[in-house]
């Protein structure tokens, strides 16, 4: 043999082999129809490639026939028979899956559908306009005859005549029963003499029914088989096979017809076909197939009676069973056996060369054809379509598997095997175990290869994997995109941690994954830390460090954390820039020697894809005094004009109590340090307009709003606990919870900090039109402390006006009036830095007049609005 088959599976339906009578059905443009002897009929869509459609029948279906010109199909089920219209159905179906799933849709048949109220139909045949139901009634055989109504397809057929046959001994089939799969109860199908010609109505309907149980049958040896008179009327011949062996015939049309036997393979019969097609269309060999391997040839012998008369010759022969199913092209005979799908040439070239080789007369050629069949290689096959042939010679099947596939199966093309001759038995045993040795060596091999190949797709897998993630990264830089919104994105939290007396500022980096992926191994989540000031040592060294988390199976939905330390005590480099980025590296891949050998050039080389860019900030570096010491520190504070006054009087009396103990000779206590300040102004309105007060109390918002305390706190907690850029603050007991609007802090340098907010009303004294203001002071006596902070404040004051609304100015004169007094501020401060400069004058004075101005600058701001 050339060549192998080539099987293409289409299709997996919801059952195995079993004892079902399984028939495909052709015929329907692109559709297929598979009975599988349920209750189920599939409607499968060449073109499509899946199956549509599922016919839902009242009982299990034991046959079905169609009619390709009407597109219906009558299925013969336990409780009657019943017809449906396929185009009405297919449309409908087309029609409810417009905006459903890809799943097959299931039309139910109802009972309107019978047509036949005939039961255990075994059999079913359409000629014509004639329908032919085959069922066993006690003891015989009924053949029925109705007529089809040329209208309705669903109304009642009328029967006009039906045949008996009585029932024999049923053939001892036990045996075949045990190795074949679905057995089939009857077969029938119809002998056309010749042509069909189109000129009758009958004989053109005739035409349009399924071809697969029509055959047309040369004209001489369908005289001799059924005799002269079915021969001149061109009357169809039924043609029965039945479980007892009978082959039996009926011709339709002639008056006072009845069924006789043709002949009897003494075995169940389970296919009857015709082929050894001409150039005339005539088929010149009829074929029936028993169950467990018996094959008759019916042919014209017209050598071998007296006078050169014809007969027919019947001829029979064994091919390798059992016979699970069969079908027929115009020379070959292709039937399954369960283990093996075989060919069997019944052309009269193929038949006369392998019987001239043996020495055989020409008389015994149709014999020596049964002798050897050749094998496809392809098992478990237990239904067969009619075979499609192309114009080039190429022969496809359609076929069920016994796991219930639906199958394409091409047969290779020049196969020249029937002349091969034998080998001795010696040199045949020889040649096995060769083969076997060879297959050994094969298996071996093949193994290691399949091992090499499981682990390079594996790896091209997951490299595939990373390409993926590596685009949707990269797609994400190309936008503007919040923090909040990136598939996968990275958000950090800071907190203050005490180990062996030492204190230390901590980061805790969230990794999210939002995306569809899985961060399988291979991935490193680096972190950057650097300070923003300033991005090298004096030694020209880079202050930055980095940090590497690996991990593995990071799935959708999951967050990775990772902790690392950023400052000490008394550290003021602040604020930190803090870069996230994942690196893939390829070597984390690379794990058999076979695979880091073909990817040797890729061992060293890693993917990094930057995440995003975290800034911490002297806000986020703030250890806040517990809430029970703010608000003692707090309610000790001067909160009025009364409170000042004590305070200053208090104080005024400390200083002459110092003074006496000067001149007592003991030791003057240490000045205190000096204070530095700056200020951050923003229009009530707008904080009113962006912000919701923590305290509601039990008033209406809008009255809460109206509340300058509110306003204060509301902006006091947003400034300490917002998560500006991707990091926000860490708490390792309670949350913020102000009660008045003073935080006292401590600061990453170790300088105590204190934030006020309250409101005051900028305006000219004599002017009516003041506006509210929320004026947030930042006090310390470490300058760096009061810069940082005040840096910070800008930055989240920046962030709030980003999420407020655009609103006309309605304070225009008090802008104008401010920026008037700022020009004039500027025009002072101005003089003083030329001064410092332009004049001879020391380092140390110059330095107290710069830190004059700058100091101007943040007590002296303008108002935000």
């Amino acid at each position: 043999m050339e060549g192998r088959c080539a099987v293409e599976t289409w299709a997996q339906f919801g059952f195995s082999g079993g004892t079902y009578k399984v028939k495909i059905l052709c015929g329907f443009g692109t559709d297929v129809l598979i009975c599988t002897g349920t209750e189920e009929i599939y409607v499968f869509s060449k073109r499509e490639r899946k199956i549509t459609t599922v016919l839902l029948l009242p009982a299990a279906v034991s046959d079905l026939v169609g009619n390709q010109d009407k597109q219906l199909i009558y299925v013969a089920c336990r409780s009657g028979v019943y017809c449906v219209n396929l185009q009405f159905l297919l449309h409908r179906d087309q029609s409810s899956q417009a905006d459903a799933s890809s799943s097959p849709a299931e039309l139910k048949i109802s009972q309107d559908c019978l047509v036949v109220g005939a039961d255990e139909v075994s059999s079913l045949l359409l000629v014509g306009s004639v329908l032919l139901t085959l069922c066993q009634r006690d003891a015989s055989w009924l053949l029925t005859l109705y007529k089809t109504p040329k209208q309705t397809a669903s109304a009642s057929h009328e029967e006009f005549g039906s045949f008996h046959l009585p029932v024999v001994s049923a053939v001892d089939c036990g045996a075949a029963e045990s190795n074949r799969g679905p057995r089939k109860s009857s077969v029938l199908i119809c002998i056309h003499s010749g042509y069909v010609e189109a000129s009758s109505p009958s004989n053109a309907s005739a035409e349009s029914t399924v071809a697969q149980d029509h055959f047309h049958l040369e004209p001489l040896l369908f005289k001799l088989l059924f005799g002269v008179e079915a021969a001149l009327a061109k009357s169809p011949v039924i043609l029965c096979g039945l479980p007892d062996g009978r082959l039996c015939f009926l011709p339709l049309r002639l008056p006072g017809s009845r069924l006789r036997v043709l002949h009897s393979l003494e075995q169940p019969v389970c296919f009857v076909g015709a082929s050894v097609v001409t150039e005339t269309g005539h088929a010149r060999c009829l074929v029936a197939a028993g169950e467990r391997g018996r094959v008759v040839l019916i042919k014209t012998d017209k050598a071998s009676s007296e006078g050169g008369s014809a007969v027919a010759a019947f001829t029979e022969g064994c091919v390798p069973g059992p016979v699970w199913c069969g079908c027929m092209d115009k020379s070959c005979f292709y039937y399954s056996t369960g283990s093996d799908l075989l060919r069997l040439d019944l052309s009269e070239g193929s038949s006369a060369r392998e019987s001239k080789e043996r020495g055989e007369e020409t008389s015994g050629t149709t014999a020596a054809a049964l002798q050897s069949p050749s094998s496809l290689n392809v098992c478990r096959v237990i239904a067969l379509a009619e075979p499609a042939c192309s114009t080039a010679g190429d022969v496809q099947l359609l076929g069920v598997s016994a796991r219930g596939q639906l199958q394409k199966i091409c047969l290779p093309v020049g196969r020249e095997d029937e002349g091969l001759s034998k080998l001795p038995s010696t040199q045949v045993g020889r040649s096995v175990r060769d083969l076997l040795s060879a297959i050994g060596d094969v298996c071996e091999r093949a193994s290691v290869l399949k091992t090499v190949i499981k682990s390079k797709n594996q790896f091209l897998r997951l490299l595939n994997h990373a390409v993926s993630i590596s685009f949707l990264l990269m797609a994400d830089t190309n936008t503007d995109l919040p923090i909040k919104e990136k598939p996968i994105r990275c958000h950090a939290e800071t907190s203050w941690s005490r180990l062996l007396q030492k204190d230390s500022l901590n980061l805790v980096c969230f990794l999210h994954n939002s995306s569809p992926f899985v961060l399988e191994r291979g991935w490193t989540l680096s972190i950057t830390v650097s300070p923003l000031s300033c991005s090298s040592s004096p030694a020209g060294e880079s202050s930055s460090t980095n940090f590497s988390f690996p991990f593995h199976d990071l799935c959708p939905g999951e967050t990775f954390e990772a902790s690392l330390p950023i400052a000490a005590a008394g550290d003021a480099s602040f604020p930190m820039t803090v870069s996230c980025s994942l690196i893939f590296s390829l070597s984390s891949l690379l794990g058999e020697e076979e695979v880091a050998a073909s990817f040797a050039g890729l061992q060293s080389s890693c993917i990094s894809l930057p995440l995003s860019t975290l800034t911490v900030d002297w806000l986020h570096a703030l250890q806040l005094n517990s809430p029970t010491a703010t608000h003692k520190m707090a309610t000790v504070q001067p909160c009025s004009a009364a409170a000042d006054s004590i305070q200053t009087f208090l104080s005024s009396r400390q200083l002459r109590c110092s003074g006496r103990t000067d001149r007592g000779g003991e030791s003057a206590p240490k000045p205190e340090p000096e204070k530095y300040s700056a200020s951050v102004r923003v229009s009530s309105e707008l904080v009113r307009d962006t912000l919701k007060p923590k305290k509601s109390s039990n008033l209406d918002t809008k009255e809460s709003m109206r509340n300058p305390e509110d306003l204060c706190l509301s902006l006091l907690e947003r400034l300490l606990s917002e998560d500006t850029e991707g990091v926000k603050m860490g708490y390792q007991g309670d949350k913020i919870a102000l009660s008045t609007s003073v935080v006292h802090a401590r600061g990453p340098n170790g300088a105590a900090v204190k934030l006020t907010a309250k409101e005051i009303n900028v305006g000219e004294e004599e002017s009516t039109d003041k506006e509210a203001t929320i004026e947030v002071q930042i006090e310390s006596s470490s300058l760096a402390a009061v810069c940082g902070l005040h840096h910070a404040v800008l930055r989240r004051i920046q962030t709030l006006l980003q999420s407020a609304t655009e609103k006309a100015a309605s304070t225009k004169n008090v802008q104008i009036l401010g920026l008037r007094r700022a020009l004039q501020r500027a025009e002072i401060q101005q003089s003083q830095i030329s001064g410092a400069f332009g004049e001879v004058v020391s380092t140390v004075q110059r330095d107290r007049m710069l830190l004059s101005v700058y100091q101007e600058l943040r007590q002296n701001p303008l108002l935000i609005v």
